[in-house]
């Protein structure tokens, strides 16, 4: 019975998936009134399902195996305390890194319990949550300047056309990249642990994240599409291109990174082109300062709980 706990709290976390982080693919396109929510979402529940199955296993591998070795008592505090930080979030209506929580819980955990903790691969990953988002907003700052160079001197009824392609492309790329990314996160440690098969895993985890996404994701999407700065088609693709390809090259090396955090570096890059007042600084200033808390609070949680459970 206790391998149920670790399995229920990974259905609550893919759940969160999808309703926190629909928003880096959808909320941008929603926002500036591109398509509609609920074929948006069928579209993103299938391409996450095809970004799980395709390029999934690098990352897996570095969350599942690389950094702490793993027990059932490891993963079952662990992903019981990133689903409830997680959750918490989401009904607070504030972005928060999957990666960050879960990774700090289960180096919390593993720290406790004095597992094999690979510190040298901890460093990496803490390096690529540092950089990633900046690399995003350079993406979308040059994105956004090409455009205006090159897009802007069409005609204005083409420019329309072209945008929405541009722009449900870029949401398909960060949905393809919630599967490779953020649900092979989540499903690494317990197909490692052999708690889950390989298959069944990815199927239910992209359909536990498409019913996230369908009941729950508007919430977030409020604020990821509004709460950062003006979104119109241009800075929209360009922040959504930009985090999508920032995205997939830490995918291809392995590394677990937020698409939170690169999207929302990626909108206050396509903000900066138009002036920086028109960025919500006091907005990203909160979100700077919940990325450093998260992983903290997710580790002190899951040590703290680790040794009550040793003791007792």
């Amino acid at each position: 019975m206790t391998e149920l706990i670790p399995v229920a709290a990974c259905i609550l976390i893919a759940i969160a998936i999808g309703s926190n982080d629909t928003s880096n693919a959808l909320g941008i396109c929603i926002g500036c009134g591109i398509i509609k929510f609920k074929k948006a979402v069928i579209l993103f529940g299938f391409i996450v399902l095809l970004g799980i199955f395709l390029h999934g296993q690098k990352v897996m591998n570095t969350v599942g195996r690389d950094i702490v070795e793993v027990n059932l008592s490891i993963l079952s505090i662990s992903f019981t305390i990133s689903a409830f930080l997680i959750i918490f979030s989401n009904w607070k209506k504030m972005p928060l890194s999957i990666h960050q929580v879960l990774i700090g819980s289960l180096a919390g955990a593993g720290v406790s319990f004095h597992a094999e903790v690979s510190y040298i691969k901890l460093g990496e990953i803490l390096l690529s949550w540092a950089i990633s988002p900046f690399v995003a907003l350079l993406f979308a700052f040059g994105i956004y300047n090409l455009m205006e160079k090159t897009l802007s001197k069409l005609p204005f009824i083409m420019i329309e056309r072209i945008l929405r392609i541009l722009l449900l492309m870029s949401g398909f790329l960060i949905a393809y990249n919630t599967g490779a990314n953020e649900l092979a996160t989540v499903l690494g440690p317990v197909i490692h642990s052999n708690l889950l098969d390989r298959t069944p895993a990815f199927f239910f985890g992209a359909v536990f994240v498409f019913l996230g996404a369908f009941f729950l994701s508007y919430r977030v999407i409020e604020t990821i599409g509004k709460g950062i700065t003006a979104i119109d088609p241009y800075s929209g693709f360009a922040a959504q291109f930009g985090a999508g390809c920032t995205v997939m090259f830490f995918t291809f090396v392995g590394m677990p990174i937020s698409t939170t955090y690169c999207i929302i570096g990626a909108i206050s890059g396509a903000g900066l082109v138009k002036g920086m007042g028109t960025v919500n600084v006091k907005f990203i200033k909160k979100v700077f300062l919940n990325w450093i808390l998260a992983p903290l609070l997710a580790f002190i949680l899951s040590y703290a709980i680790a040794k009550l459970y040793i003791t007792i």
